[in-house]
Protein backbone atom coordinates (compact mmCIF):
# COMPACT_ATOMS: atom_id res chain seq x y z
CA UNK A 1 0.00 0.00 0.00
CA UNK A 2 1.19 3.21 -0.72
CA UNK A 3 0.52 4.95 2.45
CA UNK A 4 2.75 2.56 4.39
CA UNK A 5 5.50 3.49 2.14
CA UNK A 6 4.76 7.28 2.40
CA UNK A 7 4.25 6.84 6.57
CA UNK A 8 8.08 4.64 6.53
CA UNK A 9 9.76 7.44 4.20
CA UNK A 10 8.01 10.05 5.95
CA UNK A 11 9.64 8.84 9.34
CA UNK A 12 13.17 8.06 7.71
CA UNK A 13 12.55 11.82 6.55
CA UNK A 14 12.56 12.93 10.07
CA UNK A 15 14.52 10.73 11.34
CA UNK A 16 15.67 12.34 14.97
CA UNK A 17 12.67 14.51 14.92
CA UNK A 18 9.76 12.99 17.40
CA UNK A 19 8.17 15.92 17.37
CA UNK A 20 7.53 15.88 13.64
CA UNK A 21 6.50 12.38 13.19
CA UNK A 22 4.15 12.50 16.25
CA UNK A 23 2.60 15.64 13.97
CA UNK A 24 2.20 13.88 10.45
CA UNK A 25 0.93 10.76 12.53
CA UNK A 26 -1.61 12.54 14.40
CA UNK A 27 -2.90 14.50 11.65
CA UNK A 28 -2.78 11.35 9.47
CA UNK A 29 -5.27 9.55 12.14
CA UNK A 30 -7.29 12.55 12.35
CA UNK A 31 -7.60 13.21 8.58
CA UNK A 32 -7.87 9.15 8.07
CA UNK A 33 -10.91 8.81 10.40
CA UNK A 34 -12.44 12.12 9.40
CA UNK A 35 -12.52 10.78 5.48
CA UNK A 36 -14.00 7.41 6.46
CA UNK A 37 -16.79 9.16 8.48
CA UNK A 38 -17.76 11.61 5.79
CA UNK A 39 -17.74 8.25 3.41
CA UNK A 40 -15.03 9.37 0.96
CA UNK A 41 -14.54 7.46 -2.16
CA UNK A 42 -11.31 5.53 -2.61
CA UNK A 43 -9.33 7.42 -4.61
CA UNK A 44 -10.45 10.37 -3.16
CA UNK A 45 -9.22 8.93 0.78
CA UNK A 46 -6.06 7.98 -0.55
CA UNK A 47 -4.86 11.19 -2.05
CA UNK A 48 -6.00 12.68 1.17
CA UNK A 49 -4.28 10.10 3.50
CA UNK A 50 -1.27 10.89 1.67
CA UNK A 51 -1.39 14.47 1.78
CA UNK A 52 -2.22 14.38 5.62
CA UNK A 53 0.85 11.97 6.36
CA UNK A 54 3.26 14.60 4.03
CA UNK A 55 1.52 17.86 4.63
CA UNK A 56 4.71 19.32 6.60
CA UNK A 57 7.64 18.02 4.34
CA UNK A 58 8.31 21.48 3.70
CA UNK A 59 8.72 22.13 7.16
CA UNK A 60 12.85 21.39 6.59
CA UNK A 61 13.62 23.11 3.68
CA UNK A 62 11.99 26.14 4.75
CA UNK A 63 14.03 26.08 8.03
CA UNK A 64 17.00 25.44 6.59
CA UNK A 65 15.88 28.53 3.48
CA UNK A 66 14.41 31.32 5.57
CA UNK A 67 15.06 29.81 9.47
CA UNK A 68 11.43 29.66 9.88
CA UNK A 69 9.07 27.11 9.93
CA UNK A 70 6.14 29.33 9.00
CA UNK A 71 3.12 28.30 6.87
CA UNK A 72 3.73 30.19 3.59
CA UNK A 73 6.95 28.98 3.72
CA UNK A 74 5.86 25.31 4.06
CA UNK A 75 3.91 26.09 1.13
CA UNK A 76 6.68 26.96 -1.20
CA UNK A 77 9.31 24.58 -0.15
CA UNK A 78 7.22 21.41 0.28
CA UNK A 79 6.31 20.96 -3.64
CA UNK A 80 9.63 19.77 -4.99
CA UNK A 81 10.48 17.15 -1.92
CA UNK A 82 6.97 16.01 -2.34
CA UNK A 83 7.09 15.09 -5.83
CA UNK A 84 10.66 13.58 -5.18
CA UNK A 85 9.36 11.41 -2.76
CA UNK A 86 6.02 10.13 -4.38
CA UNK A 87 7.95 9.54 -8.01
CA UNK A 88 10.29 7.15 -5.72
CA UNK A 89 8.16 5.53 -4.10
CA UNK A 90 5.74 4.90 -7.26
CA UNK A 91 2.61 7.28 -7.10
CA UNK A 92 0.51 7.69 -9.72
CA UNK A 93 0.51 11.27 -11.53
CA UNK A 94 -3.05 11.86 -10.75
CA UNK A 95 -2.60 11.34 -7.05
CA UNK A 96 0.70 12.96 -6.67
CA UNK A 97 -0.55 16.60 -8.81
CA UNK A 98 -2.68 16.68 -6.33
CA UNK A 99 -0.72 15.66 -3.02
CA UNK A 100 1.39 18.00 -4.08
CA UNK A 101 -1.12 20.99 -4.50
CA UNK A 102 -2.70 20.23 -0.89
CA UNK A 103 0.25 20.25 0.36
CA UNK A 104 1.07 23.49 -1.52
CA UNK A 105 -2.18 25.44 0.16
CA UNK A 106 -2.03 23.73 3.54
CA UNK A 107 -2.35 27.15 4.98
CA UNK A 108 -4.50 28.48 3.00
CA UNK A 109 -8.08 28.36 4.10
CA UNK A 110 -9.86 31.06 1.68
CA UNK A 111 -10.26 29.11 -1.46
CA UNK A 112 -10.49 25.09 0.06
CA UNK A 113 -11.55 23.37 -3.17
CA UNK A 114 -12.56 19.99 -2.17
CA UNK A 115 -13.23 17.87 0.41
CA UNK A 116 -9.36 16.46 0.48
CA UNK A 117 -8.51 20.35 1.53
CA UNK A 118 -11.10 20.54 3.25
CA UNK A 119 -10.19 17.67 6.27
CA UNK A 120 -6.57 18.21 5.77
CA UNK A 121 -6.88 21.86 6.79
CA UNK A 122 -9.37 20.19 9.84
CA UNK A 123 -7.12 17.69 10.39
CA UNK A 124 -4.28 19.70 11.25
CA UNK A 125 -6.39 21.66 12.93
CA UNK A 126 -7.16 19.17 15.26
CA UNK A 127 -3.69 18.84 16.36
CA UNK A 128 -2.36 22.34 16.12
CA UNK A 129 -4.83 23.47 18.61
CA UNK A 130 -3.14 21.15 21.19
CA UNK A 131 0.24 21.40 20.05
CA UNK A 132 -0.05 25.53 20.27
CA UNK A 133 -2.49 25.77 23.23
CA UNK A 134 -4.93 27.89 21.74
CA UNK A 135 -7.81 29.43 23.67
CA UNK A 136 -11.01 28.36 23.52
CA UNK A 137 -12.19 31.77 21.89
CA UNK A 138 -9.59 31.28 19.35
CA UNK A 139 -10.64 27.73 18.95
CA UNK A 140 -14.32 28.92 18.61
CA UNK A 141 -13.32 31.50 15.61
CA UNK A 142 -11.84 28.77 14.28
CA UNK A 143 -14.47 26.26 14.16
CA UNK A 144 -16.99 28.74 12.48
CA UNK A 145 -14.86 30.31 10.14
CA UNK A 146 -12.94 27.16 9.16
CA UNK A 147 -14.59 23.79 9.74
CA UNK A 148 -17.65 22.42 7.54
CA UNK A 149 -17.19 18.61 7.47
CA UNK A 150 -19.58 17.16 10.37
CA UNK A 151 -16.97 14.21 11.96
CA UNK A 152 -14.46 16.87 12.17
CA UNK A 153 -16.87 19.66 13.78
CA UNK A 154 -18.08 16.79 16.07
CA UNK A 155 -14.20 15.94 17.32
CA UNK A 156 -13.58 19.39 17.41
CA UNK A 157 -16.56 20.32 19.66
CA UNK A 158 -15.91 16.68 21.66
CA UNK A 159 -12.34 17.58 22.27
CA UNK A 160 -12.39 21.40 22.99
CA UNK A 161 -15.59 22.89 23.23
CA UNK A 162 -17.65 20.14 25.84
Amino acid sequence: MLITKVISAMVEYYSGDPKRVAHFMKVYSFAKTIGEREELDAETQEILEVAAAMHDIGIRPAEEKYKSSAGKYQEIEGVKPAEEMLASLGADDRLTERVVYLIAHHHTYDHIDGIDYQILVEADFLVNAYEDNLSTKAIETVSRKIFRTKAGTEFLNEIYLK
